[in-house]
């Protein structure tokens, strides 16, 4: 018996232009120290394999969602993830997609290559980083997670 939900397949959708107009007058730290927690968070699981992160030394990032007006910047440096917050002036690495996009691919809806073809994606910077980091992305296994144990402590009967 397979108890592992399944997630209904993500459509290609586009949110309204007021909504990028109003999120990029937003502060863009929040998003960033976020995303620096959830990639940490995934070093701790495991997921992110040893090898390519120690390539990922000392390397800037951008991500840009571009119908939600996000802009991120985050570093990799002494095993941890960590937002910048001065955004560099040209990142090593830059992505750049929809949410629905980046949705699709953290669910392995859709692998990088086809959203790059596509059009959807589009990564700028350095090459060689770019390719070590879809090459990342492509063999991640996400781990079964359990809610099993997970319950708080003051719920506990």
């Amino acid at each position: 018996m397979n108890l592992r939900p399944v997630l209904p397949p993500i459509p290609a959708f586009t949110l309204p232009p007021l909504v990028a107009r109003l999120g990029a007058r937003l502060p863009q730290w929040p998003h960033a120290l976020n995303l620096a927690l959830a990639l940490n968070a995934a070093c701790k699981l495991g997921v992110l394999p040893e090898d390519t992160l120690r390539e990922l030394e000392g390397r800037h990032f951008r991500v840009t969602v571009l119908d939600t007006g996000m802009e991120v910047n985050f570093t990799y440096g002494t095993g941890a993830f960590r937002p910048v917050f001065a955004t560099p002036a040209q990142p090593d690495l830059h992505f750049t997609a929809p949410l629905s996009a980046f949705l699709q691919l953290v669910s392995r809806q859709e692998d990088p290559d086809t959203l790059f073809f596509n059009r959807t994606l589009t990564i700028e910077g350095d090459t060689e980083l770019g390719l070590r980091v879809k090459n990342m992305l492509d063999a991640l296994e996400w781990p079964r997670l359990s809610w099993q144990g997970m319950r708080p402590t003051f719920l506990k009967t």
